[in-house]
């Protein structure tokens, strides 16, 4: 697959199959998220991949909770909503629903950590909430998920974990100087999987020179 395809197609898939990721494919994925930059080349993150099946019950049974506080926050913001533009995020909320009740089926759930103390956090002393060591894990996140458009893996990338951290740390013996940064459930997908994505474009997305002035490629 060509890499402006795997990008253009990346999308949340949320409804997986149970059946096993061969080995072989997941060391490509996991390869993948290791070829990512990180500040001073110090790859200050771990993954645990969960396989087992306790493991998976204990994930599904944090997030599950805090997938429900999220959604029903959700729906109230869409009863303002035109008619198209709310079933359109009626079905991402369904299929958000589909992954919470069966998220401990999913084939691998991998939870991504970093160290903050080898990150290169260039903002922590500014004046607002510190944004750039997030710089030094999620490419290798983002690696990850197109290396599953190339196998064939359904996969979306959560955080709503992070509101149960402590419990998700205990769970997975992460150590207390490590944080939890993502939860990316994968597997070969129900349906069509991965697919034509929608996106605000460039001359939306893009200044010239300075902020607010429109890109003019």
């Amino acid at each position: 697959m060509e890499l402006y395809d795997a990008m253009s197609t990346l999308r949340a898939v949320r409804r997986l199959r149970t059946d096993p990721i061969p080995d072989d494919v997941m060391d490509r994925v996991l390869q993948a998220a290791c070829w990512a930059p990180t500040g001073g080349n110090q790859q200050p993150w771990r993954v645990v991949v969960a396989t087992s099946p306790n493991v998976k019950q204990g994930l599904a049974e944090l997030y599950q909770p805090e997938w429900a506080t999220y959604s029903a926050g959700f729906r109230k913001r869409m009863d303002g909503m035109e008619p198209d533009e709310r079933d359109r995020f009626e079905k991402i909320i369904r299929a958000g629903d589909h992954l919470a009740d069966n998220l401990a089926d999913a084939p691998a759930i991998l939870v991504f950590c970093a160290n903050p103390k080898r990150m290169a956090i260039t903002d922590a002393k500014l004046d607002r909430i510190s944004m750039v060591g997030g710089g030094s894990v999620y490419p290798a996140v983002q690696n990850l998920m197109l290396a599953c458009v190339q196998e064939g893996l359904g996969c979306t990338l959560t955080t709503l974990h992070c509101f149960r951290e402590a419990e998700v740390k205990e769970l997975l013996d992460v150590p207390d100087s490590w944080a939890t940064v993502a939860l990316v459930p994968i597997g070969y997908p129900v349906g069509r999987g991965h697919g034509p994505i929608t996106r605000q474009p460039p001359n939306e997305m893009a200044y010239q020179d300075r902020f607010g002035d429109p890109w003019n490629a």
